[in-house]
Protein backbone atom coordinates (compact mmCIF):
# COMPACT_ATOMS: atom_id res chain seq x y z
CA UNK A 1 0.00 0.00 0.00
CA UNK A 2 1.09 3.54 -0.85
CA UNK A 3 1.52 5.64 2.18
CA UNK A 4 0.99 8.52 0.01
CA UNK A 5 -2.97 7.84 0.06
CA UNK A 6 -4.54 10.30 2.51
CA UNK A 7 -8.29 9.78 3.81
CA UNK A 8 -10.12 12.87 4.13
CA UNK A 9 -14.02 13.74 4.45
CA UNK A 10 -15.73 15.26 1.65
CA UNK A 11 -18.09 17.67 0.81
CA UNK A 12 -19.74 19.12 -1.91
CA UNK A 13 -17.10 20.39 -3.32
CA UNK A 14 -15.75 17.09 -4.38
CA UNK A 15 -18.84 16.00 -6.31
CA UNK A 16 -17.65 16.17 -9.45
CA UNK A 17 -14.86 13.55 -8.68
CA UNK A 18 -16.69 11.65 -6.58
CA UNK A 19 -19.47 11.37 -9.16
CA UNK A 20 -17.22 10.37 -12.00
CA UNK A 21 -15.97 7.38 -9.84
CA UNK A 22 -19.66 6.42 -9.11
CA UNK A 23 -20.38 6.44 -12.80
CA UNK A 24 -17.12 4.23 -13.03
CA UNK A 25 -18.93 1.78 -10.92
CA UNK A 26 -22.64 2.09 -11.94
CA UNK A 27 -21.08 0.81 -15.89
CA UNK A 28 -19.15 -2.21 -14.34
CA UNK A 29 -22.83 -3.33 -14.01
CA UNK A 30 -21.99 -5.02 -10.60
CA UNK A 31 -21.36 -2.19 -7.98
CA UNK A 32 -25.63 -0.48 -8.07
CA UNK A 33 -28.58 -1.30 -9.29
CA UNK A 34 -28.39 2.53 -9.81
CA UNK A 35 -28.36 3.59 -13.50
CA UNK A 36 -27.25 7.09 -13.76
CA UNK A 37 -25.49 9.33 -11.01
CA UNK A 38 -27.95 11.38 -8.87
CA UNK A 39 -27.45 14.82 -8.78
CA UNK A 40 -25.53 16.70 -5.42
CA UNK A 41 -28.96 17.25 -3.57
CA UNK A 42 -30.68 14.35 -3.96
CA UNK A 43 -27.47 12.15 -3.05
CA UNK A 44 -26.43 14.09 -0.15
CA UNK A 45 -30.55 14.24 1.20
CA UNK A 46 -29.83 9.90 1.17
CA UNK A 47 -26.60 9.74 2.81
CA UNK A 48 -25.78 10.23 6.29
CA UNK A 49 -24.07 13.65 7.10
CA UNK A 50 -20.92 12.18 8.76
CA UNK A 51 -18.63 9.74 7.74
CA UNK A 52 -18.31 10.73 4.23
CA UNK A 53 -14.71 9.54 3.48
CA UNK A 54 -12.72 10.41 -0.47
CA UNK A 55 -9.22 8.65 -0.43
CA UNK A 56 -6.61 11.05 -2.31
CA UNK A 57 -3.50 10.66 -3.70
CA UNK A 58 -1.72 14.05 -4.09
CA UNK A 59 -4.60 16.10 -5.46
CA UNK A 60 -6.64 13.43 -7.35
CA UNK A 61 -9.77 11.55 -6.06
CA UNK A 62 -9.51 8.20 -6.17
CA UNK A 63 -12.22 6.50 -4.36
CA UNK A 64 -14.86 7.71 -1.80
CA UNK A 65 -17.23 5.42 0.65
CA UNK A 66 -20.12 7.08 2.67
CA UNK A 67 -22.81 5.28 4.64
CA UNK A 68 -26.62 6.00 4.06
CA UNK A 69 -29.78 5.18 7.23
CA UNK A 70 -31.36 1.45 6.77
CA UNK A 71 -34.35 2.30 8.51
CA UNK A 72 -35.70 5.55 9.80
CA UNK A 73 -36.77 4.03 12.71
CA UNK A 74 -35.00 4.94 15.86
CA UNK A 75 -33.83 1.50 17.04
CA UNK A 76 -31.98 1.40 14.26
CA UNK A 77 -30.28 4.95 14.18
CA UNK A 78 -26.97 2.96 14.66
CA UNK A 79 -27.09 0.69 11.27
CA UNK A 80 -25.86 2.32 8.14
CA UNK A 81 -25.18 0.62 5.26
CA UNK A 82 -21.70 1.17 3.34
CA UNK A 83 -20.89 2.53 -0.42
CA UNK A 84 -17.66 1.99 -1.69
CA UNK A 85 -16.13 2.94 -4.69
CA UNK A 86 -12.21 3.15 -6.03
CA UNK A 87 -11.61 4.40 -9.39
CA UNK A 88 -10.46 1.14 -11.77
CA UNK A 89 -7.43 2.44 -12.28
CA UNK A 90 -6.15 2.05 -8.58
CA UNK A 91 -8.31 -1.01 -7.66
CA UNK A 92 -6.21 -3.86 -5.68
CA UNK A 93 -4.00 -1.70 -3.95
CA UNK A 94 -4.96 -1.64 -0.56
CA UNK A 95 -7.63 1.44 -0.39
CA UNK A 96 -10.75 0.13 -0.61
CA UNK A 97 -9.43 -2.05 3.05
CA UNK A 98 -8.19 1.39 4.38
CA UNK A 99 -11.42 3.50 3.37
CA UNK A 100 -12.93 0.54 5.21
CA UNK A 101 -10.80 0.72 8.35
CA UNK A 102 -11.26 4.71 8.42
CA UNK A 103 -14.88 4.38 7.61
CA UNK A 104 -15.60 1.91 10.73
CA UNK A 105 -13.43 4.01 13.40
CA UNK A 106 -15.30 7.22 12.24
CA UNK A 107 -18.84 5.25 12.39
CA UNK A 108 -18.22 4.43 15.74
CA UNK A 109 -16.93 7.70 16.90
CA UNK A 110 -19.97 8.96 16.02
CA UNK A 111 -22.12 6.18 17.63
CA UNK A 112 -22.79 3.41 15.04
CA UNK A 113 -22.96 -0.17 15.87
CA UNK A 114 -23.48 -2.02 12.88
CA UNK A 115 -22.21 -1.64 9.58
CA UNK A 116 -23.75 -3.64 6.41
CA UNK A 117 -23.26 -4.23 2.84
CA UNK A 118 -25.07 -5.47 0.08
CA UNK A 119 -23.19 -6.45 -2.42
CA UNK A 120 -23.83 -8.23 -6.22
CA UNK A 121 -22.86 -11.76 -5.24
CA UNK A 122 -20.98 -11.89 -8.57
CA UNK A 123 -18.73 -8.98 -7.05
CA UNK A 124 -16.48 -11.30 -5.47
CA UNK A 125 -13.56 -8.21 -5.45
CA UNK A 126 -16.27 -6.19 -3.19
CA UNK A 127 -17.11 -9.62 -0.85
CA UNK A 128 -13.26 -10.08 -0.68
CA UNK A 129 -12.66 -7.07 0.53
CA UNK A 130 -15.04 -6.54 3.19
CA UNK A 131 -14.88 -9.96 4.56
CA UNK A 132 -10.84 -9.43 4.63
CA UNK A 133 -11.87 -5.82 6.77
CA UNK A 134 -13.67 -8.00 9.46
CA UNK A 135 -17.68 -7.87 7.65
CA UNK A 136 -19.33 -11.62 7.78
CA UNK A 137 -21.39 -12.72 5.32
CA UNK A 138 -25.43 -13.08 6.96
CA UNK A 139 -27.05 -14.27 3.94
CA UNK A 140 -28.20 -13.38 0.56
CA UNK A 141 -31.13 -12.13 -1.34
CA UNK A 142 -31.84 -14.38 -4.37
CA UNK A 143 -32.88 -12.42 -7.49
CA UNK A 144 -33.45 -8.58 -5.10
CA UNK A 145 -33.10 -6.19 -8.21
CA UNK A 146 -33.26 -6.83 -11.80
CA UNK A 147 -30.85 -4.21 -14.11
CA UNK A 148 -30.89 -4.39 -17.86
CA UNK A 149 -33.48 -7.20 -17.53
CA UNK A 150 -31.02 -9.74 -15.78
CA UNK A 151 -32.08 -10.56 -12.25
CA UNK A 152 -28.80 -10.47 -9.68
CA UNK A 153 -28.65 -12.15 -6.23
CA UNK A 154 -27.05 -9.72 -3.06
CA UNK A 155 -24.92 -10.96 -0.53
CA UNK A 156 -25.40 -9.54 2.68
CA UNK A 157 -22.84 -8.63 5.44
CA UNK A 158 -22.49 -7.16 8.52
CA UNK A 159 -19.57 -5.80 10.99
CA UNK A 160 -20.63 -5.59 14.31
CA UNK A 161 -19.06 -2.61 16.36
CA UNK A 162 -16.72 -3.99 19.25
CA UNK A 163 -16.25 -0.55 20.60
CA UNK A 164 -20.25 -0.18 20.92
CA UNK A 165 -21.85 -2.61 22.94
Amino acid sequence: MNSDFKILPFDISDWPDISRIYQEGIDTGMATFETKVPVWEQWNKNHINSCRLKAVLGNKIVGWAALSPTSKREVYKGVAEVSIYITSKYQNLGIGKLLLSNLNQESENVGFWTLQARVFSNNQASIKLHTSSGFRIIGYREKVGKLNEIWYDNTILEKRSKKII
